[in-house]
């Protein structure tokens, strides 16, 4: 699957520090240590609607990552998968009674527009999970073939992890039994279904439907791949075990990236005889909020990236906006939020522009400083505006020629926003 055009990285005078993220494994901020190359995956989306503003907020959390990264000199190898198929894209399919590949495709590549404008860096590995189908077919296989997977016996096809043979069940989320069975239920699972040997236990693997698209499946039998062995089967395939960051909305903390680890880990413990961990570190971005409630689409109150780009507004604002919050923290998206980036936007320009400036070099280090500090963006921009500030009130010979050129090249390169209109 094609991913979309990368945007260039102006090269940054001087070094980089460690790059330090919250793990909520570990639920406290520690250093990064990739090898050469740094390795990501970051889930992706289910194409059956456009790009909202919590969309956008998580992909530009993880593109800091791998912009702050590059700057430190690390090659990064950086995978996103699409779920092109699954429940909800056949349930809006079905209800606008639309075809669901044509309805799938539509809306990934207005993702990727979407992606393009706010210069977000594209994946190396962009992977659909139809194309994924026959390596996932061989996943569930491996896990029936080893006892760690079975079959219902109530003649639907669905097979099941048996998460009572994973010992390190639970270890990504913390959470306890009473939490993973509330979110379950809320976020795709069924830990109420008859016949399960653990309320908890994943679908690996879903008999065919009628109605529903089908794929030659393990023991033979059609349907489609359960949400989690998804992302496992594509990281194991693209950038392996142990990788250094494993990202994406905390919605997909519990069950998502848990039952991740549990396939992935459980399926490498089969060739290796021991048991490797998923990911060094994962890594998730808060929510959007609009109206004092969670942007989502259950509950239809959503703001589209691709809507308001159609409305005039400079993506970069949009950019500004969105990093004006930490990636961490549940923030509200509001018209004075937007109205805010768009001027902070327009002085930056105004500063950079000038042949001369304040001094650069102070604020380039600070605004590494503040991103290797678990992605601190509200603390970058804070930086970005004293100099700009400086810069337009500045007499002459209180300014440095050139310095407006570097700290241009410090806003594209790590906050990734660029201040050369075009």
């Amino acid at each position: 699957m094609l991913a979309w055009p990368a945007p260039l990285l102006p090269t940054l005078p001087g070094s980089a520090p460690v790059l330090a993220l919250h793990d909520t494994a570990r639920g406290e901020v520690v250093p990064t240590a990739p090898d050469t190359t740094a390795r990501m995956y970051v889930c992706g989306i289910t194409p059956y609607d456009a790009t909202h503003l919590g969309h956008a907020a998580t992909y530009l959390a993880f593109d800091l990552v791998n912009r702050v990264w590059r700057d430190a000199g690390h090659a990064v190898h950086y995978v996103q998968n699409v779920t092109d198929i699954d429940d909800p894209l056949l349930e809006r399919a079905e209800r606008d009674g639309e075809d669901w590949v044509v309805l799938g495709m539509r809306e990934t590549a207005l993702f990727r527009e979407d992606m393009t404008a706010l210069r977000v860096l594209p994946p190396d590995d962009y992977v659909g999970a139809v194309e994924s189908v026959p390596r996932i077919v061989a996943h569930v296989e491996t896990l029936l073939d080893e006892g760690l997977a079975y079959l219902l016996d109530d003649g639907t096809g669905d097979v099941y992890h048996d998460i009572a043979q994973a010992p390190g069940f639970g270890s990504e989320s913390g959470y306890d039994e009473a939490t993973m069975l509330r979110f379950s239920a809320e976020r795709g699972g069924d830990p109420d279904r008859p016949g399960k040997r653990n309320r908890l236990d994943p679908m690996l693997w879903r008999g065919r439907r009628p109605g529903e698209p089908s794929w030659p499946g393990p023991r033979g039998i059609a349907g489609r791949p359960g949400w989690h062995i998804e992302c496992a089967t594509i990281a194991l395939e693209t950038i392996g075990m142990g990788f250094d960051v494993q990202g994406g909305g905390s919605d997909l903390v519990f069950p998502h990236h848990e039952f991740s680890a549990v396939h992935a880990e459980a399926l490498t413990a089969t060739v290796t005889g021991e048991k490797l961990p998923f990911a060094r570190a994962y890594v998730h971005a808060a929510m959007i909020g609009l109206d004092g409630e969670k942007m989502s689409k259950s509950r239809g109150n959503l703001v589209f990236v691709s809507k308001l780009r159609g409305e005039g507004v400079d993506p970069m604002a949009i950019r500004l906006a969105l990093l004006a919050g930490h990636y961490r923290t549940d923030r509200a998206w509001t018209p004075d939020l937007l109205a805010g980036a768009g001027q902070r936007l327009a002085t930056w320009r105004r500063a950079v522009a000038r042949d001369a400036g304040a001094p650069a070099a102070e604020v380039l280090q600070g605004v590494r400083g503040r991103l290797a500090d678990d992605l601190d963006s509200p603390g970058a921009i804070a930086l970005v505006d004293a100099w700009a500030e400086r810069t337009l009130a500045a007499t002459a010979d209180e300014q440095e020629e050139g310095a407006p050129a570097v700290v241009r090249d410090a806003v594209d390169a790590l906050l990734g926003v660029a201040l050369q209109e075009r």
